[in-house]
């Protein structure tokens, strides 16, 4: 992309100046770059998917273990305890069933984005990932499921390293 950039001599551009034409615009080509952190609880939420462990939190004053991980509890304003490792089973809380991908583009069959309670986490927590193996007709709240991952050498530390979760 070449943006063009306006330069006059340090002060606003008159509608006159615009309208005679008279402002000398130079082709630039910006290099917006950035890097997103992910922080301590997601980075090590990350690197757990990469070893093809999923990795909550654990708050030792109100019980609660949270996944995703975070640095504190927000029931009780404190600093989590420990990171702990929950199974990579759970039950379907809620989901849709979508005919079209998130960029709206019609998909030959159905993809179905669910929230998975995971076994070991407290009640309400979980991750929203796709079902798959399954018939969209078939799925149902409460239907217990497992995550099917890549193979190791092909993770990279994303969320992505869980392909689906599928009926158990």
């Amino acid at each position: 992309m070449i943006v063009k950039a306006t330069i006059v001599e340090g002060r606003s551009l008159t509608d006159e100046e615009f309208k005679k034409g008279k402002v000398i615009t130079v082709p630039w080509i910006p290099k917006a770059m950035y890097e997103w952190d992910t922080g301590t609880a997601i980075g090590r939420y990350l690197e757990g998917l990469k070893q093809g462990k999923i990795l909550g939190v654990q708050c030792h004053k109100c019980k609660r273990i949270m996944v995703p991980p975070r640095d504190f509890c927000e029931m009780c304003f404190r600093n989590v305890d420990e990171y702990v490792e929950v199974k990579d089973t759970g039950t379907v809380n809620t989901f849709s069933i979508c005919n079209v991908s998130w960029d709206m583009k019609r998909v030959s069959s159905p993809l179905i984005p669910a929230v998975i309670e995971l076994d070991g986490a407290s009640e309400g927590m979980g991750i929203m990932h796709l079902l798959g193996e399954v018939d969209p007709k078939s799925v149902t709240r409460g239907m217990k499921v497992k995550a099917v991952w890549k193979p190791p050498q092909e993770r990279e530390g994303a969320i992505t390293d869980i392909r689906y979760f599928k009926p158990l």
